[in-house]
């Protein structure tokens, strides 16, 4: 690893290998990953179909384990933790972007953003202020009480957003956040995400195959076979 690549990043990963068993097959979609992801930087991934770049991304964001190798989310070894711990990390250093937004159906905008907080034990205006100042900065003042079947994609992918920054997470992660939205809306996502992550410093990974969003980063990684190129 070179130095620039040490461990001093907000998200750093080395030599992280993802071996999978169908039958008596071995199937290694990762072989030995090496990342560092400062805060304020935005990081693109990129590659072909298949490649592994969202297995990648769950194992930086914890969601799944690495067969071998080393996962620190803002210092922290995720490695070393059980599941309980994880979910704890999570849900105050990571925020989550999918392409599709799974945003709950029976609560409004407002009560969708405001759930991660919720679920860390605040009440009243403690969860409710930042859900409510983070949507009237994404333009959807005027959705707060709207139900995601009221939101039009790109309103639905926003609230998804406001949702992951609410808490103020060291590291975004995102999995082709614009990939079922039009140009104009999704350039709109982009600028907001690249936005609030530069303001917050946060560590940004997005995993895309949009070549335009990608030309934004700070920087481009092609995972192919595996392993890990920088363009």
């Amino acid at each position: 690893m070179s130095d620039s690549n040490k461990n001093n990043g907000l998200l750093y990963a080395s030599d992280v290998i993802k071996t999978y068993h169908v039958g008596k097959r071995e199937i290694q979609v990762l072989k030995g990953i090496d990342l560092s992801v400062q805060g304020g930087e935005f990081v693109a991934i990129v590659g072909p179909s298949g490649a592994g770049k969202s297995t990648l991304l769950h194992i930086l964001g914890t969601l799944e384990r690495p067969t071998s190798g080393t996962i620190m989310i803002d210092g922290i070894d995720g490695g070393r933790m059980n599941q309980k711990e994880r979910a704890g990390l999570r849900r105050g250093r990571i925020g989550f972007v999918f392409q599709f937004h799974h945003l709950l159906p029976g609560f409004t905008a407002l009560e969708n953003v405001m759930m991660p907080l919720l679920i860390e034990g605040k009440q009243g205006k403690a969860a409710e202020d930042p859900a409510h100042d983070l949507l009237n900065q994404l333009g959807l003042s005027e959705r707060l009480t709207n139900k995601p079947a009221e939101l039009s994609g790109g309103e639905q992918q926003r609230v998804a957003v406001a949702r992951a920054l609410v808490t103020n997470p060291s590291v975004i992660l995102a999995d082709e956040p614009t990939g079922n939205l039009d140009r104009v809306t999704g350039k709109m996502l982009e600028d907001d995400l690249i936005r609030f992550a530069r303001e917050r410093n946060a560590a940004v990974v997005v995993v895309t195959h949009n070549e335009e969003w990608a030309a934004r980063a700070d920087r481009v990684l092609k995972l192919v076979d595996g392993r890990i190129n920088g363009l």
